[in-house]
């Protein structure tokens, strides 16, 4: 089992698989500052308020002493929607890379057909022609 992996990682998917994982994620750290700085405020501009802000509140908490609330039950589903505004713009990204790539890489060229030799007929034939020489 320890040949195995060490065919693998040397072959190169293990090193790939490394670094499309380390360039994802700091990707992801691009989008999520795109979505988070320049699509939200946009979209906030519809909602006149913060988007990633945007909840439902199912049950109101209470101020305490800090005026900080507590016990509030909300779904939130601005956080949500971005968050999923970077998934798409990752996963679009990714398929658009890996898309290029694959059109870069050669294309196997077919293996060529072997040289057809003579056809049994020819080689019956000439066998008798020569036992007929004898």
């Amino acid at each position: 089992m320890l040949n195995e992996f060490k065919k693998f990682a040397i072959k190169g998917n293990l090193v790939d698989i490394a670094v499309g994982f380390v360039m994802g994620a700091a990707f992801k750290s691009v989008v999520t500052s795109f979505t988070g700085g320049v699509v939200s405020p946009l979209i906030g501009l519809i909602f006149n308020s913060d988007f990633k802000d945007l909840k439902y509140v199912v049950k109101d908490g209470v101020a305490d002493e800090a005026g900080k609330v507590v016990g509030e039950v909300a779904v939130l589903y601005g956080d949500f929607i971005t968050n999923v505004i970077d998934f798409i713009i990752v996963a679009f990204v990714m398929f658009m890379i890996i898309k290029g790539i694959n059109k870069m890489k050669k294309k196997e060229e077919p293996a060529p057909e072997a040289p057809k030799g003579p056809s049994q007929e020819d080689l019956l034939t000439e066998i008798r022609d020569l036992l007929s020489k004898k």
